[in-house]
């Protein structure tokens, strides 16, 4: 009887799973979302979904929950598969609202800027999404400035690295000319010490060979003293 009993229970909470919609997923996410258990209200959320892919709600609800886990990038797909099938103008523009919040934490200005123009389409009188452009437009410009003062100190910085370049191509070329001209004197002087030894020698042989003629015509001149016989 008892188990019978059991298994009716069971039988009976089967039951109630399967028909469980995905409204009473969406508030059993937000029950664990307000509790900051956001991994578990993901899963709700994605349950909700599976039953009813069109429930804005669970759609938009599920970005939160991403958001808050830091999967920002699976937050903006969610929140812009929200955008696409909310009609209800005020959540529309909280859909917008966190995606500029989402890409001005990650520095991206430009989209930032442009979810929260949107945003504002939706809910002119947001405050905070009014405050979050003006400072985005201000963090763009402060951006933009110091990406152009970075720019200009790294073309500087090219042109100096150019110009050092070119004087030590300069320098290169006029220690190759030096070179070359040295090579260039050099075997004219090794020439003009050629020269002057040949003119040495020729010199010298010139001077030894009026020596041995001069000697020559001294032995065939009769010298003038008698000769003394022997006895």
């Amino acid at each position: 009887m008892i188990k019978h009993l059991l298994l009716i229970i069971l039988l009976g909470l089967s039951i109630n799973s399967f028909a469980q919609t995905d409204r009473q997923f969406v508030r059993d996410g937000n029950r664990l979302y307000h509790k900051k258990a956001y991994d578990k209200a993901e899963i709700m959320y994605r349950k909700a979904i599976s039953k009813n892919p069109s429930n804005s709600q669970a759609v938009y609800n599920l970005g939160c929950a991403l958001m808050m886990q830091s999967k920002d990038s699976a937050a903006v797909v969610q929140y812009q598969n929200a955008a696409k099938i909310e009609k209800n103008k005020l959540r529309l523009a909280s859909v917008y609202h966190n995606i500029g919040v989402i890409c001005q934490n990650h520095r991206m200005y430009d989209e930032a800027i442009k979810a929260y123009e949107q945003s504002l389409r939706n809910n002119p009188k947001d405050n905070e999404t009014r405050y979050n452009l003006a400072l985005c437009k201000k963090l763009r410009k402060k951006q933009g400035n110091k990406n152009n003062q970075q720019n200009k100190k790294q073309n500087k910085d090219n042109k100096n690295n150019q110009n050092g370049k070119d004087k030590q191509n300069e320098k290169e070329k006029d220690k190759d000319k030096d070179k070359g001209n040295n090579k260039q004197q050099k075997p004219q002087e090794e020439q003009m010490s050629k020269d002057n030894a040949e003119q040495l020698l020729n010199a010298a042989m010139q001077s030894e060979k009026a020596t041995q003629q001069r000697m020559k015509k001294a032995l065939q001149k009769p010298s003038s003293r008698r000769l003394q016989k022997n006895w």
